[in-house]
């Protein structure tokens, strides 16, 4: 197999070249296969655009739409085709629409079929272009009524182009028989696109390469939207592809005893995982450490799936960190996203453009509830996560994820597993001492280093986050109601200190 894009017919779709490693092989037929509504016409026209304008000449053969409906869906994805794109309306001759003139000794088929082919090899006679689409096989397939004939008028065709030199794009919208497969052992490359409609949401789209001969190409699904401009394809993830050298170094919070409860700090190109019930402080712990990245002089990333931006903007204002100004100075990229309109490939690119493009140093993803809401099933969330954070890690981007847990104390559980991925877990627990709510928190887990095995009080005011001593007196803090095991008085007396202060 090659990998060599020199002679290779860029598809004029953002991404489609990465997963086909540099587009379509030139002088071959390739087909684009799906069901109406998924994308075909809007690829098909970019990649005649993309020929345009390296100066070649291009031919849309349609034989189910008309020039002016695809002139006009062009015009409204902001796809201009101009005079540089010939658009042949292939329609049947008249003398077969005249009742006078049809045959009765002969079927009307064997004369539409042949006069449909001839038809399309004129119109590629008269133009001879280097890019060909026809649109669509569905056509092809009634006229053909049985599927020997069919095959044999795709190979006279692949024959014809072949001679040619033109690189051909057929379309299917897999309306007539869509267990037929008669075309995927003729063609060089299989493109198949699908539409799925989740229970709450806009429509998710995505696209496969079931076959491309003597070419390495990015395997399995691959997310993509329709959007003004064209199509958007988002390649899956490899992580393995993506690696840069950089020193490990210990990344400080600004708040001396969450450094020492981490042992140092966390490392640079590690994961954190912030976890605990609703309100236990997770969003803060995570921008933390944003705010102590921009004093360093660095860029961070934040992604927000649960929170108003305005609300977070003026809580965290508050709690002395201005997000908001950070936004606007430029060090901080912030943004919120809506899980039921965002594609799990969609998003996974956009952090790896702010981690490319940005120079992200530091990227939180508040919340992996969120997230999970943008999955089909909790089995990918977990393989999309394990790339992404390989991804980040391996370019020097030092995660923190927030995970929400059902309950407030006692016996809680997760929405889904992610403990075992992340380099580092953090605990946060509600407790009651006293008739009084109060907060822990505890690093349970560290891949990189020591830590404290220590719980420690924390709490949350107008000067941000500040961490007590260790809970050396209480047993039972992380199931909610401990129990306190050293002198009351002295708990009363550290309990008036904290009011006090």
């Amino acid at each position: 197999m090659t990998n060599d894009s020199k002679d290779k017919a860029r598809t004029g779709v953002a991404g489609l070249d990465e997963i086909l490693s540099g587009g379509l092989t030139r002088r071959h037929v390739f087909l684009l296969e799906g069901s109406p509504g998924t994308g075909k016409t809007t690829i098909a026209l970019q990649f005649l655009r993309e020929g345009a304008a390296i100066g070649e000449r291009c031919l849309y053969i349609t034989l189910s739409e008309t020039e002016e409906e695809l002139r006009s869906s062009s015009a409204s994805h902001e796809l201009e085709l101009g005079d540089s794109i010939e658009i042949f309306e292939l329609v049947p001759p008249e003398s077969l629409l005249d009742a006078d003139q049809q045959q009765s000794l002969l079927y009307s088929s064997d004369l539409e079929l042949g006069e449909t082919t001839k038809m399309i090899f004129e119109a590629f006679d008269r133009l001879r272009p280097s890019r060909v689409v026809i649109d669509s096989l569905s056509e092809i397939r009634l006229l053909a009524q049985s599927s020997l004939r069919y095959r044999r008028q795709i190979l006279a065709m692949k024959h014809f182009f072949a001679k040619s030199g033109a690189t051909v794009l057929l379309l299917d919208d897999m309306t007539s028989d869509i267990m037929d497969k008669t075309v995927h052992s003729v063609v060089h490359g299989v493109v198949h696109l699908e539409q799925m409609a989740p229970d709450y949401g806009s429509e998710r789209r995505r696209l496969r390469i079931v076959k491309y001969r003597g070419q390495a190409f990015r395997g399995g699904y691959h997310d993509f939207v329709i959007k003004t401009g064209g199509v958007v394809a988002f390649p899956r993830l490899r992580a393995l592809e993506h690696r840069t050298d950089f020193q490990r170094t210990k990344l400080a919070s600004g708040v001396a005893e969450l450094d020492g409860l981490l042992g140092g700090g966390v490392e640079r190109g590690s994961s954190t995982l912030l976890i605990g019930p609703a309100g236990t402080g997770k969003t803060l712990f995570g921008l933390q450490f944003v705010d102590a990245a921009v004093k360093r002089g660095e860029r961070a990333a934040v992604f927000v799936f649960d929170e108003e931006l305005g609300l977070l903007f003026d809580r965290m204002k508050a709690l002395g960190i201005n997000l908001e100004k950070m936004r606007d100075d430029g060090a901080v990229h912030i943004e919120q996203l809506d899980a039921a309109e965002v594609s799990p490939g969609e998003f996974a690119q956009r952090v790896r453009d702010r981690v490319s493009d940005f120079d992200a140093k530091i990227v939180v993803l508040d919340s992996i509830n969120g997230y999970q809401a943008a999955m089909p099933e909790e089995n990918a969330l977990i393989l999309h996560m394990h790339e992404l954070l390989q991804f980040l890690n391996r370019q020097g981007a030092t995660t923190f994820l927030t995970v929400a847990q059902h309950g407030l104390v006692g016996d809680m559980k997760s929405p889904v597993d992610v403990t075992y991925l992340a380099d580092t877990v953090v605990l946060l627990r509600y407790f009651e001492a006293l008739g009084k709510i109060r907060r822990a928190v505890s690093v349970i887990k560290k891949r990189t280093g020591k830590h404290e095995e220590t719980i420690r009080e924390f709490t949350i005011s107008e000067s941000g986050l500040t961490l007590g001593d260790p809970l050396s007196e209480f047993q039972g803090v992380l199931r909610g109601i401990p129990s306190y095991m050293g002198k009351g008085e002295e708990l009363l007396s550290q309990l008036e200190d904290d009011n006090d202060s």
